[in-house]
């Protein structure tokens, strides 16, 4: 494969689209597969066509399987079609996905903007993209597929038709007349056959502009979170997002574990990384030594003597036979375990660092050979 692009692409298989669908259909995934990439991003942004589409899907598969490896007969009925149709018929799923799409990505837009003043400016002015939302959103669907068309007219429908919110107020009704007629210009006036194929780019390209695509389309979320959104307290009181991030970046444990950052960053300035390194894995206790000295009530400077002692001790007065009662004896053998398993750890740490100290000590008492004289 050259780095151009699919130069001899790979025939797509079925089995693997109904793979890719069942289990990350939702997101687009056997679209991507088959590369119909703005049938994928319309399904990662509304899940699956808002689940509706994905289920729908279970019988169109082959189809688009065929159409992807430009199947002889699928390609042979499609310029028959095209034949025998001037341009795509109408089709109530496209026009259906059309308006979904299209009212989603335009609500999303709107809540977007953020409703008070931010910084000392208004944002307000921004709600002018709400009819390029929308009308994007009927664009893209419009050109899945072998269909294809102009984003000039559904923008002009959408720009003239969202002069209506300033005569009627309700949002659902502005809005829904808004989207409708930028589908219904689109399939009118755009609409047209795409008789040469999409050129084939190559596959890191093609993530590319998805990524490109997609981190705008999140932004919008996280914009519409932070804006709208509320959280809920202890009290049960709800309190805006962005107010709360502000109190966030104030609050005693932020700034604590700001401060944490900073000296650790200083120490490792001073004593390097690895250092920082070995202090972690220090602290996260991965042999269980911290825990087992708490168990047995010891500190580290504790010897082999004292911490046989203590399990000798802890050990017959935490003896599950001394427990009559049923009920208390699951707990009394559990926490005998427990000093058992410490007192193994310490055991084991014990013999384990004397003998390296041992060896340790052998290597620098080894005499080092003397060079013979020439």
């Amino acid at each position: 494969m050259s780095a151009k692009g699919d130069s001899v692409p790979k025939s797509k298989s079925v089995i693997w689209a109904y793979v890719l669908w069942l289990f990350g259909g939702i997101f687009g995934v056997h679209h991507f597969y088959l590369r119909r990439d703005r049938h994928a991003f319309v399904w990662w942004t509304t899940l699956g066509g808002f689940g509706i589409g994905w289920l729908g899907e279970i019988f169109r598969i082959p189809r688009y399987v065929r159409d992807a490896n430009e199947d002889p007969d699928h390609m042979k009925e499609l310029m028959a079609r095209m034949a025998q149709n001037k341009k795509p018929p109408f089709s109530m799923n496209r026009f259906t996905g059309m308006l979904m799409v299209g009212y989603s990505w335009g609500q999303m837009m709107m809540y977007a903007v953020p409703p008070d003043e931010l910084w000392g400016i208004n944002f307000r002015y921004l709600n002018h993209l709400i009819p390029l939302a929308a009308a994007l959103g009927v664009w893209t669907v419009g050109n899945i597929g072998r269909e294809k068309g102009s984003l000039k007219w559904p923008l002009v429908a959408a720009y003239v038709s969202y002069r209506i919110r300033y005569y009627i107020y309700d949002e659902t009704i502005w809005f829904t007349l808004m989207v409708l007629a930028a589908a219904l210009v689109f399939d009118t006036f755009s609409k047209e056959w795409r008789k040469p194929p999409e050129k084939k780019r190559h596959v890191i390209k093609r993530v590319a502009i998805l990524s490109v695509c997609a981190c705008l389309y999140l932004s919008l979320w996280v914009s519409y979170l932070y804006f709208h959104g509320n959280i809920t307290d202890s009290d049960g009181n709800e309190v805006p997002i962005y107010e709360a991030l502000e109190h966030f970046f104030s609050s005693p444990w932020w700034l604590d574990a700001k401060q944490c950052l900073y000296d650790t960053y200083r120490y490792a300035q001073h004593h390097g990384w690895y250092e920082v390194w070995k202090q972690i894995i220090e602290l996260s206790d991965p042999h269980g030594e911290q825990n087992a000295y708490k168990v047995l009530g010891l500190g580290p400077e504790a010897s082999q003597q004292e911490i046989t002692s203590r399990w000798r001790r802890l050990s017959r007065e935490n003896h599950p036979d001394k427990v009559k009662e049923e009920s208390l004896r699951r707990a009394a053998q559990e926490r005998f375990m427990e000093i058992q398993q410490a007192y193994e750890i310490l055991s084991n740490s014990k013999h384990r660092r004397n003998r390296r100290n041992k060896k340790d000590n052998s290597d620098k008492q080894q005499p080092t050979p003397k060079h013979e004289e020439m």
